[in-house]
């Protein structure tokens, strides 16, 4: 019996068709015989032609790897070929070795100390001094005996002092050369001997999506950490919040890649196949469910930064002198409180105020509740800020200083434009700023002071350091 009980997969002789050949001999016979014939023939055919193919092959064969010098040319050609066709097959994985090893000695921890609790009336030591955080960072440059590092602004936020723990285990204090929280960046020094290795910046205008790209860094204080991925989309436009209080108040330019980011990959680089530093690691989306959706500062939008913070310590901009609170949040706030059936009084508390004022040109929001105590004070006394009918968007003023103070602005203005152009959010007032005008430019503004529209005119400078 066959493997299949059919007779189409048998290899036995159909039954039926022995019994029409027996009955029908006489009829079939030449026919059988024609057709055993040719088979025969066409078998002797394919039999020679395969034997020509064959020795072909052979010769060919032959002629490429055997002696002669067209035999030997020959043989160079298929052993290039061969071996071209071996790197190629081993590249990809090879590459992502060859970067690694590229880069990993440039790259840092970056630690963040702090002063804890003081053990007596002397203060502080710095025996107090704790971690009390850690990113990453990557060295780029040597210079006057100095190693360069890049990393977060909000790395080094608040550090009385940053320390440096290298590859090798060693640790090096560091110091500030400059920080900026607009863009994120801050550059560091420390001393640079036995440096060796510094990564170079590529070119992230080149990138594609769906590019191989590689993080490193320090992800929960795991050092010298490898991830990687690709790039999900090249250019990436999402709001921030400056002052990590929940309100957007600036736009980031970013690179959205799936490598995992965690915490402490902040600072740490963003590298191509090649070992180039194509980006900057600094955040990631943390929300339940989200997986695979982080951030990296593109190298062509730090490196101008970088240069500024080395030269200067700051990056110049306009400076106008405004604390800012939202109009929109301010009437939310208070249709909250009116559905609550709260008082005035509780529709601003003034430590929550004071944490949402955002910083309008770039400025430290008011450590006190001050202002929003004297916007409680005025509504209280019906004083406070007058809205014309209509009016749900704008910037409300919570103090002036600097050249918006000289030019007229106080408490409780309501800035709905600059230059004819509407400003209807923090955000829009600081992007104006930064993208439309330059130092020593004059500006021209339009609020509302009690009800009535006004305008004024303010000629930015530089911020100061009498301005911090």
């Amino acid at each position: 019996m066959s493997l299949f009980d059919d007779d189409f997969y048998s290899s036995r002789v159909s039954k039926r068709r022995s019994r029409w050949v027996q009955e029908d001999a006489g009829k079939q016979s030449m026919v059988l015989r024609s057709r055993s014939t040719w088979s025969r023939v066409r078998l002797a055919v394919l039999s020679s032609a395969i034997s020509v193919v064959g020795a072909a092959l052979l010769f060919g064969a032959v002629t490429q790897f055997g002696g002669g010098s067209g035999g030997k040319a020959g043989g160079q050609k298929a052993a290039a070929s061969v071996s071209a066709t071996q790197t190629q097959t081993a590249d990809p994985y090879e590459k992502t070795i060859t970067a690694a090893a590229k880069v990993r000695p440039t790259v840092v921890s970056v630690i963040n100390e702090q002063y804890g609790p003081a053990n007596d009336e002397n203060g502080y030591s710095e025996d107090d001094l704790q971690d009390a955080g850690i990113g990453s960072g990557v060295i780029f440059e040597k210079k006057d005996g100095k190693a360069l590092i890049v990393t977060n602004s909000h790395v080094i936020a608040g550090a009385e002092r940053v320390k440096i723990a290298m590859i090798d285990g060693s640790a090096r204090v560091a110091e500030v050369v400059g920080d900026d929280p607009i863009t994120d960046l801050a550059v560091l020094q420390m001393d640079g001997e036995g440096i060796k290795e510094v990564a170079k910046f590529g070119d992230s205008s080149k990138l594609r999506n769906g590019e191989w790209v590689m993080a490193i860094g320090s992800p929960l204080g795991l050092d010298d950490s490898l991830t990687m991925g690709i790039i999900s989309k090249t250019t990436r436009v999402i709001p921030v919040s400056l002052n990590q209080d929940g309100n957007y108040d600036w736009e980031q330019e970013v690179i959205q890649i799936d490598a995992s980011i965690n915490q402490g990959n902040s600072g740490g680089p963003l590298i191509d196949l090649d070992g180039n530093v194509v980006g900057i690691n600094s955040m990631k989306i943390a929300d339940l469910g989200v997986e695979g959706v982080g951030f990296a500062i593109p190298i062509d939008n730090a490196r101008p930064v970088i240069d500024s913070l080395i030269e200067f310590g700051i990056v110049k901009r306009p400076y106008l002198g405004v604390y800012t609170f939202d109009l929109d949040q301010y009437l939310a706030q208070q249709a909250l409180t009116q559905q609550q059936g709260q008082g005035p009084k509780d529709s601003l508390d003034p430590g929550a105020q004071a944490e949402e004022a955002a910083p309008g040109a770039g400025d430290k929001a008011p450590a006190a509740g001050e202002d929003a105590e004297a916007m409680l004070e005025g509504e209280e006394n019906g004083t406070g800020l007058v809205l014309p009918e209509g009016v749900e968007d704008g910037v409300i003023v919570l103090e002036a200083v600097g050249p918006a103070k000289e030019a007229g602005l106080q408490f409780n203005d309501l800035i709905v434009k600059f230059d004819k152009t509407p400003i209807g959010s923090t955000m829009e007032l600081r992007k104006y700023l930064y993208n439309k005008k330059e130092i020593g430019d004059t500006i021209e503004i339009t609020f509302y002071r009690d009800g009535k529209l006004m305008t004024t005119k303010v000629k930015l400078t530089q911020k100061s350091k009498d301005d911090e």
